[in-house]
């Protein structure tokens, strides 16, 4: 169940839209749709198709790295800051199990958090309000002055 929660015109970052996701493999194309239906009606300026990208790794990363011992969601929502663009994934991690690798030409995984370094504005991550862990990257200019 994805919702939109549209803000703009407020003070500081206007919430455009999130999504619980099952932390399975399924919800990472769902998560690919669901942003790409939800952020359209904002016209963002941005490539959408580079935010999906960055999006279907982070959720990957969450789905894969995010441990609990009771039932438990990958939580995405996205905001518009001024001209900017920032999605948040959160998941029941480690903060400080989060770091970006450097894999070898024929390793088949490890690429996820380069992807986001060269292709987002900035990222970073840290604890969530959730608990456990949030990363989040931002895309400068994704909406005219």
């Amino acid at each position: 169940m994805a919702y939109i929660i549209d803000r703009c015109g407020g003070q500081g970052p206007a919430r455009l839209g999130a999504m619980p996701l099952h932390p399975g493999p399924e919800s990472v194309p769902r998560a690919r749709r669901w942003f790409r239906r939800f952020i359209a009606p904002y016209n963002p300026a941005c490539s959408v198709d580079d935010c999906t990208l960055m999006i279907s790794e982070l959720v990957t990363n969450a789905i894969l790295y995010g441990r609990s011992d009771e039932t438990w969601l990958v939580r995405v929502e996205w905001y518009r800051e001024g001209t900017s663009l920032r999605v948040e994934v959160h998941n029941p991690g480690f903060p400080a199990n989060v770091r970006m690798r450097h894999p070898e030409a024929n390793d088949a995984h490890g690429r996820g958090l380069l992807l986001v370094d060269s292709i987002a504005d900035s990222w970073h991550s840290g604890p969530s309000r959730f608990g456990g862990t949030m990363v989040a990257f931002m895309v400068a200019d994704a909406w005219p002055v």
